[in-house]
Protein backbone atom coordinates (compact mmCIF):
# COMPACT_ATOMS: atom_id res chain seq x y z
CA UNK A 1 0.00 0.00 0.00
CA UNK A 2 1.33 3.41 -1.03
CA UNK A 3 0.96 5.71 2.10
CA UNK A 4 0.09 8.92 1.33
CA UNK A 5 1.31 12.58 3.22
CA UNK A 6 -2.14 14.70 3.37
CA UNK A 7 0.27 17.78 4.38
CA UNK A 8 3.26 17.55 1.34
CA UNK A 9 5.04 19.23 3.84
CA UNK A 10 7.34 16.88 5.44
CA UNK A 11 8.23 19.65 8.61
CA UNK A 12 4.45 19.59 8.93
CA UNK A 13 5.14 15.90 10.40
CA UNK A 14 7.57 17.68 13.21
CA UNK A 15 5.08 20.38 14.23
CA UNK A 16 4.13 20.78 17.79
CA UNK A 17 0.09 21.51 18.64
CA UNK A 18 -2.94 21.80 21.50
CA UNK A 19 -3.04 17.67 20.79
CA UNK A 20 1.10 16.30 20.03
CA UNK A 21 2.32 18.66 22.69
CA UNK A 22 5.99 17.55 22.38
CA UNK A 23 6.96 20.86 23.92
CA UNK A 24 5.55 20.48 27.32
CA UNK A 25 8.01 19.36 30.26
CA UNK A 26 6.94 15.99 30.45
CA UNK A 27 7.01 14.68 26.96
CA UNK A 28 10.58 16.69 26.66
CA UNK A 29 11.75 14.77 29.97
CA UNK A 30 10.20 11.81 28.65
CA UNK A 31 12.02 12.14 25.56
CA UNK A 32 15.18 13.16 27.35
CA UNK A 33 15.55 9.68 29.17
CA UNK A 34 14.64 7.69 26.11
CA UNK A 35 17.27 9.38 24.15
CA UNK A 36 19.98 9.19 27.11
CA UNK A 37 19.88 5.45 26.44
CA UNK A 38 19.94 5.50 22.09
CA UNK A 39 22.70 5.29 20.02
CA UNK A 40 20.88 6.60 16.81
CA UNK A 41 17.54 7.97 15.86
CA UNK A 42 16.83 4.23 14.97
CA UNK A 43 17.42 3.03 18.57
CA UNK A 44 15.62 6.20 20.02
CA UNK A 45 12.35 5.39 17.77
CA UNK A 46 12.25 1.77 19.06
CA UNK A 47 12.43 2.79 22.66
CA UNK A 48 9.75 5.28 22.15
CA UNK A 49 7.74 3.04 20.58
CA UNK A 50 8.37 0.13 23.42
CA UNK A 51 7.69 2.58 25.96
CA UNK A 52 4.59 3.65 24.59
CA UNK A 53 3.50 -0.07 23.78
CA UNK A 54 4.66 -1.00 27.21
CA UNK A 55 4.38 1.38 29.45
CA UNK A 56 1.24 3.16 29.01
CA UNK A 57 -1.71 0.50 29.31
CA UNK A 58 -4.09 0.14 26.52
CA UNK A 59 -7.54 1.56 29.12
CA UNK A 60 -9.70 -0.93 27.50
CA UNK A 61 -7.11 -3.53 28.44
CA UNK A 62 -6.54 -1.74 32.10
CA UNK A 63 -10.41 -1.15 32.87
CA UNK A 64 -9.15 2.67 33.03
CA UNK A 65 -12.37 4.82 32.91
CA UNK A 66 -10.40 8.17 31.52
CA UNK A 67 -10.36 9.74 27.86
CA UNK A 68 -7.20 11.19 27.22
CA UNK A 69 -6.09 13.05 23.74
CA UNK A 70 -3.21 14.98 24.83
CA UNK A 71 0.16 13.39 24.35
CA UNK A 72 1.17 14.64 27.96
CA UNK A 73 -1.78 13.70 30.03
CA UNK A 74 -1.46 10.17 27.88
CA UNK A 75 2.16 10.06 29.59
CA UNK A 76 0.92 11.35 32.95
CA UNK A 77 -2.32 9.50 33.41
CA UNK A 78 -0.72 6.39 31.75
CA UNK A 79 -3.52 5.44 29.76
CA UNK A 80 -5.09 5.80 26.87
CA UNK A 81 -6.80 3.89 23.90
CA UNK A 82 -5.24 3.28 20.51
CA UNK A 83 -5.46 7.01 18.90
CA UNK A 84 -4.71 8.48 22.45
CA UNK A 85 -1.19 6.46 22.60
CA UNK A 86 -0.17 7.39 18.67
CA UNK A 87 -0.88 10.99 19.73
CA UNK A 88 1.62 10.07 22.50
CA UNK A 89 4.52 8.47 20.23
CA UNK A 90 4.17 10.88 17.82
CA UNK A 91 5.00 13.12 20.42
CA UNK A 92 8.01 11.71 21.61
CA UNK A 93 9.48 10.95 17.99
CA UNK A 94 9.12 14.69 17.13
CA UNK A 95 10.45 15.87 20.45
CA UNK A 96 13.95 14.06 18.90
CA UNK A 97 13.04 15.68 14.94
CA UNK A 98 11.65 12.59 13.94
CA UNK A 99 9.09 12.62 11.38
CA UNK A 100 6.34 11.31 12.49
CA UNK A 101 2.38 10.76 11.45
CA UNK A 102 -1.12 9.90 12.47
CA UNK A 103 -2.41 7.01 10.57
CA UNK A 104 -5.47 4.48 10.54
CA UNK A 105 -7.20 1.62 9.89
CA UNK A 106 -11.20 0.52 10.02
CA UNK A 107 -11.66 -2.26 12.17
CA UNK A 108 -14.27 -4.75 12.84
CA UNK A 109 -15.27 -8.27 14.92
CA UNK A 110 -15.15 -11.84 13.58
CA UNK A 111 -18.70 -11.11 11.73
CA UNK A 112 -18.01 -7.67 10.54
CA UNK A 113 -19.92 -5.87 13.35
CA UNK A 114 -19.37 -3.40 15.75
CA UNK A 115 -16.46 -0.94 13.17
CA UNK A 116 -14.33 0.99 14.59
CA UNK A 117 -11.33 3.59 13.39
CA UNK A 118 -8.11 1.88 15.12
CA UNK A 119 -5.05 4.49 15.19
CA UNK A 120 -1.49 3.69 14.06
CA UNK A 121 1.55 5.75 13.96
CA UNK A 122 3.60 6.79 10.33
CA UNK A 123 7.91 7.24 11.32
CA UNK A 124 10.23 8.30 8.89
CA UNK A 125 13.77 8.08 9.85
CA UNK A 126 16.98 9.51 8.55
CA UNK A 127 18.38 7.53 5.67
CA UNK A 128 15.06 6.38 4.87
CA UNK A 129 12.71 7.40 1.65
CA UNK A 130 10.09 5.43 2.90
CA UNK A 131 7.61 5.81 6.36
CA UNK A 132 6.78 2.72 7.90
CA UNK A 133 3.61 2.15 9.70
CA UNK A 134 4.34 1.00 13.51
CA UNK A 135 1.24 -0.14 16.23
CA UNK A 136 1.65 0.97 19.77
CA UNK A 137 -1.97 -0.25 20.73
CA UNK A 138 -0.15 -2.67 23.61
CA UNK A 139 -0.27 -6.91 23.44
CA UNK A 140 -1.75 -8.93 25.10
CA UNK A 141 -2.76 -12.61 24.04
CA UNK A 142 -3.33 -13.01 20.86
CA UNK A 143 -1.83 -9.14 19.61
CA UNK A 144 2.22 -9.37 19.34
CA UNK A 145 2.63 -5.72 17.37
CA UNK A 146 6.16 -4.91 17.18
CA UNK A 147 8.64 -1.89 15.82
CA UNK A 148 9.41 -3.07 12.65
CA UNK A 149 10.25 -0.74 9.40
CA UNK A 150 10.65 -3.30 6.61
CA UNK A 151 7.81 -5.39 7.01
CA UNK A 152 4.67 -4.71 9.22
CA UNK A 153 3.84 -5.73 12.45
CA UNK A 154 1.09 -4.31 13.30
CA UNK A 155 -1.48 -5.87 15.79
CA UNK A 156 -3.93 -6.09 13.35
CA UNK A 157 -3.94 -7.07 9.62
CA UNK A 158 -7.11 -5.52 7.87
CA UNK A 159 -9.58 -8.36 6.40
CA UNK A 160 -11.23 -6.99 3.77
CA UNK A 161 -14.26 -9.61 3.48
CA UNK A 162 -15.16 -7.80 6.80
CA UNK A 163 -15.09 -4.40 5.25
CA UNK A 164 -12.05 -3.66 6.97
CA UNK A 165 -9.65 -1.05 5.63
CA UNK A 166 -5.72 0.48 5.74
CA UNK A 167 -6.40 4.32 5.28
CA UNK A 168 -3.36 5.11 3.39
CA UNK A 169 -3.07 9.02 4.51
CA UNK A 170 -0.32 10.20 6.94
CA UNK A 171 -2.12 13.34 8.42
CA UNK A 172 -0.18 15.60 10.35
CA UNK A 173 -2.68 16.18 12.97
CA UNK A 174 -5.41 13.98 14.35
CA UNK A 175 -8.28 13.92 12.00
CA UNK A 176 -10.82 15.79 13.41
CA UNK A 177 -13.37 12.97 13.71
CA UNK A 178 -11.50 10.98 16.30
CA UNK A 179 -10.03 14.11 17.62
CA UNK A 180 -13.70 15.75 18.77
CA UNK A 181 -14.87 12.28 20.02
CA UNK A 182 -12.08 11.72 22.21
CA UNK A 183 -12.45 15.39 23.42
CA UNK A 184 -16.19 15.27 23.56
CA UNK A 185 -16.07 11.56 26.11
CA UNK A 186 -16.78 12.17 29.84
CA UNK A 187 -15.64 8.83 30.16
CA UNK A 188 -14.71 5.48 28.02
CA UNK A 189 -17.86 3.66 28.15
CA UNK A 190 -19.16 6.69 26.82
CA UNK A 191 -16.51 7.26 23.82
CA UNK A 192 -17.07 3.65 22.41
CA UNK A 193 -20.69 5.14 20.69
CA UNK A 194 -19.25 8.74 19.47
CA UNK A 195 -16.25 7.29 18.53
CA UNK A 196 -16.09 7.22 14.16
CA UNK A 197 -16.65 3.88 12.58
CA UNK A 198 -15.42 4.92 9.30
CA UNK A 199 -13.07 8.17 8.30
Amino acid sequence: MELIQHNPQLSAYLAADEVIDHQHPLVRETAARLAAHAADAYSYAEAAYTFVRDEIPHSEDSGALRVTWRASDVLAERTGICCAKSHALVALLRAEAIPAALCYQRLADDDGSHPLVHGLVAVRLPGRDAWARIDARGNKPGIDARFSLDEERLAWTVRPEFNEVDYPVLYDVPHPAVLSALKAAPDRPSLWPIHPTEL
